[in-house]
């Protein structure tokens, strides 16, 4: 018998591998032999790991996409013509090695197939292999731009490789309880018409209709909402989505989105259905359960957290101070429009040097105080950054309406709401990450609720729907629409993890009077509306029912799962931070006679 540590996963990889091996060059994979495979006559492909010459012996480690196998090779022993091909093997070299399975004298505990090697009796060289241009390995000595350039080779590294599969993982996983639950997988298309809400489209333009241009879609949306006027009730699809917007670690000009939708459903319906999927994930992949998801509104999150997507995996929550402390002379306080204050705990002894590198950090551009107020609440004394203004016991009672215990430090901000609301968040951000609460190990999931229908624009002098135009306000609001919009709540709902949106979505709007108010609110003319959106509103006359659905960011499920947070490690060929694809040299100029089909005419720049 084979000693197994883990008997399922071994049992899986198993049956993998053999199958990965069955009618093919190889008769095993070189993640799959194991101690009681010893004595039999294999036949393994794969590139080459490492070569060492130690004198007498010579090792290969050979790797395949399921793990590495050391190849031995006996100078005294070995066939002079199979050692003639050794000396010619490099790294990344495609060969086929047969021979037997053997116990090694020095094993490896840090490889599933640590305790064997093959005695080689017969070597093939499939193929040769340029120098790498960085070392295929998990540190690799490679520069991010260097790999994305070769990004076929950074991919044999195991570190990928696992993000890939787990990506697989994850997509079967979702595939399997979205069946089970009555969905049906159907494609929407990629060529679209344009429309003027949201980020920025990709658009392409057409051959046979000049000076027309199709656009590629940001979300299936208005596409699921007409299948569910065609009565296919549960629909869902792994979607490539497009939106040329500046990138960040958790963007992509591409990505991949879970997109569902739901006919004859309220709010609870749908969270109920999505928060499964996810129990089901977690469950299936890391054997975590969780109990119901907690559920805020976005007023809630804003007041407490500074931001719609909190990361609750820790307290420090936010306090309006702005009664207690103003009117006492402190014209900082006093001007500004709102006082937060976090407690941060048991960081009283902070020293000068590290309140200045928050006072720093808050002064960043992209946060933009102009400075950090603080109370320290030791054992001794309270002493803040303010004291002329205020007396010890009117420093206390600020420190115990934040609910400060002795030892802990109050860290303030003060100024316009919103941005000081936002810079509060990334200031409490921050201290989660100094005292080490945000572990990636740790998983906490909630709903935020009850987002504001719309936002007002102050540069355009108008209204934006907050999540897309199809979001149906709260039933009891709706009368508030052409009154006071900005008090319109929405029947809207976001996932959020450990601080990241994971999705969002909405009961949609299936009235097409009510989405004609909608489009009105939103200062669409009448024409605006019917050349945009006239298909939807027409297909609302034929009977719409009720529904509702969900955007889940499967690229960002994979980041989170795999514990990093950048998502461009678990897509196959992505693209960099400038939106460019290293390795193919994309976007590029096409030609002359190209752009002349296309009834296009470029002034390139000379």
């Amino acid at each position: 018998m084979c000693p197994i540590k883990d008997v399922t996963t071994i049992t899986e990889n198993k049956k993998i591998t053999t199958l990965a091996a069955k009618n093919m060059l190889r008769t095993h994979t070189c993640g799959e032999l194991r101690i009681c495979d010893i004595g039999k006559n294999v036949t393994l492909t794969g590139w080459v790991q490492r070569k060492r010459d130690k004198g007498n012996i010579i090792w290969i480690d050979l790797r395949d996409r399921f793990g590495i196998t050391q190849l031995m090779f006996e100078k005294n022993k070995t066939d002079n013509s199979i050692l003639q091909i050794v000396d010619k093997i490099g790294r990344e070299y495609v060969i086929l090695a047969k021979g037997t399975v053997i116990e090694r004298e020095s094993k490896n505990p840090k490889l599933p197939t640590g305790d064997i090697e093959i005695q080689v009796n017969e070597l093939v060289i499939l193929n040769e292999s340029a120098t790498p241009p960085f070392t295929i390995d998990e540190n690799t000595d490679g520069g991010e731009d260097l790999r994305m350039k070769y990004r076929y080779l950074d991919l044999r590294r195991q570190p990928l490789k696992q993000n890939i599969e787990l990506r697989h993982r994850l997509a079967r996983e979702t595939r399997k309880y979205l069946d089970q639950n009555g969905f049906l997988e159907i494609e929407t298309p990629f060529l679209i018409k344009s429309t003027p809400e949201g980020a920025r489209d990709f658009v392409v333009p057409s051959r046979l209709h000049p000076g027309e241009f199709y656009a590629l879609p940001q979300s299936p949306q208005t596409f699921k909402q007409l299948l569910m006027v065609a009565g296919f009730d549960r629909y869902f699809q792994i979607v490539r989505c497009f939106r040329d917007e500046d990138l960040r670690a958790d963007r992509q000009p591409e990505f991949t989105q879970i997109d569902c939708e739901m006919s004859f459903v309220e709010q609870e319906d749908v969270l109920n259905m999505f928060e499964g999927l996810i129990k089901h994930l977690f469950t299936t992949e890391k054997n975590i359960k969780f109990d119901d998801f907690p559920k805020i509104t976005y007023q809630e999150a804003i007041e407490k957290y500074g931001t719609d997507k909190p990361d609750i995996r820790f307290g420090m929550t936010i306090n309006n101070i702005s009664k207690i402390v103003q009117g006492k002379g402190f014209q900082i306080f006093d001007n500004s429009e709102v006082i937060l204050a976090i407690v941060v705990p048991q960081a009283a002894s902070y020293t000068r040097k590290q309140i200045d590198e928050l006072t720093e950090f808050v002064k960043r551009p992209q946060i933009g105080m102009s400075g950090l107020a603080y109370i320290r609440y030791s054992n001794n004394e309270i002493k803040s950054s303010f004291d002329k203004f205020y007396s010890p016991d009117e420093l206390k009672q600020i420190a115990l309406f934040c609910n400060a215990q002795i030892g802990d430090l109050v860290l303030i901000l003060s100024g316009n709401r919103k941005k000081t609301y936002k810079a509060m968040s990334e200031l409490r951000l921050e201290m989660g990450n100094r005292l080490g609460l945000r572990s990636p190990n740790v998983y906490a999931p909630l709903w935020v609720v009850d987002f504001p229908l719309l936002e007002w624009d102050d540069e355009t002098q108008r209204y934006y729907a907050m999540h897309h135009p199809f979001t149906s306000p709260k039933k009891e609001d709706i009368s508030l629409l052409k009154t006071n919009p900005a008090q319109v709540r929405a029947n809207a709902y976001d996932l959020v993890i450990n601080g990241i949106e994971i999705g969002g979505g909405s009961i949609r709007i299936h009235s097409r009077e009510l989405q004609q108010t909608m489009f009105n609110v939103l200062g669409f003319t009448n024409e605006e509306t019917q050349q945009q959106f006239g298909f939807l509103l027409h297909a609302f006359e034929f009977g719409t029912p009720p529904h509702g659905g969900i955007a889940l960011g499967f690229d960002r499920i994979c980041a989170l799962f795999g514990g990093t947070e950048s998502i461009r490690d678990y897509i196959a060929f992505p693209k960099n931070q400038a939106a460019r694809d290293m390795m193919i040299d994309a976007p590029s100029t096409i030609s002359i006679e190209q752009l002349n089909e296309l009834h296009i005419q470029i002034n390139y720049p000379s």
